[in-house]
């Protein structure tokens, strides 16, 4: 009787308890732990995801990467941006045989020889002489066309390219395609033009010790330089 009476009295207790009170307590009494959201948590989950920061992928660089001192020349590609006054105004020019480019406004201006420093100024003061009231312009390397070295001998695609920053024999070679079936990375030289006069100078490297890190330094290379790589002996 008392154990009747005991049980009557915990059933009507659990049905005399709100409905929300199971709800609360899903996950504990043998249910899903999941709970579904409420209107507010749904709206605050919407805008959490629209204000997710979006990882934007770089875009390419199209510049040279140059030193100051760089001086340009024929078929050079420059990008000439008129910054101020807006909108900005961007020209790709190509270097003449001549030297020269053509510029909107100033017509003609001759180029060869010159740092991309002197070339802004140029065309920055050329511009502020009477056609636009206190421009700023900028300059840059596209493409270098005009310092060029050449690849001969056993690698893979010998002939003349286009020099970049810091180039070396090593560097030279790969993009010549590495070393033919038949080259050897220990009988490279460099013919350097001698300055005011004809002829070369020859410098012998090594390039397996390069590679082996026996030798000090890959030898940097000039325009002009013309690398060969000879024939293994077998």
């Amino acid at each position: 009787m008392k154990r009747f009476l005991i049980l009557s009295i915990f059933i009507t207790l659990i049905f005399s308890l709100p409905a929300d009170s199971f709800a609360q307590n899903k996950g504990i009494i043998g249910g899903s732990s999941d709970q579904t959201a409420t209107p507010k948590q749904s709206a605050q989950l919407k805008v959490s995801v629209i204000n997710a920061p979006v990882q934007v992928p770089a875009g390419t660089n199209t510049q040279v990467p140059v030193s100051t001192e760089y001086q340009v020349g024929p078929n050079d590609i420059l990008d000439i941006n008129i910054l101020q006054p807006e909108p900005p105004l961007l020209n790709t020019v190509t270097v003449s045989p001549d030297g020269d480019i053509t510029f909107p406004y100033i017509g003609t201006v001759s180029v060869k020889g010159k740092t991309l420093a002197q070339i802004q100024e140029d065309v920055q003061k050329r511009l502020g002489d009477g056609y636009i009231k206190y421009p700023v312009v900028s300059v840059d390397l596209k493409q270098s066309h005009s310092r060029r070295f050449f690849v001969y001998g056993e690698v893979v695609k010998p002939g003349a390219y286009d020099m970049e920053e810091n180039m070396t024999v090593l560097g030279g070679i790969s993009i010549a395609g590495g070393f033919s079936q038949f080259g050897s990375a220990s009988r490279v030289k460099i013919l350097r033009p001698k300055k005011g006069t004809t002829g070369y100078d020859v410098i012998k490297v090594n390039v397996k010790d390069v590679m082996d890190g026996v030798a000090d330094s890959d030898p940097a290379i000039d325009q002009g330089d013309i690398i060969v790589v000879s024939e293994g002996i077998f």
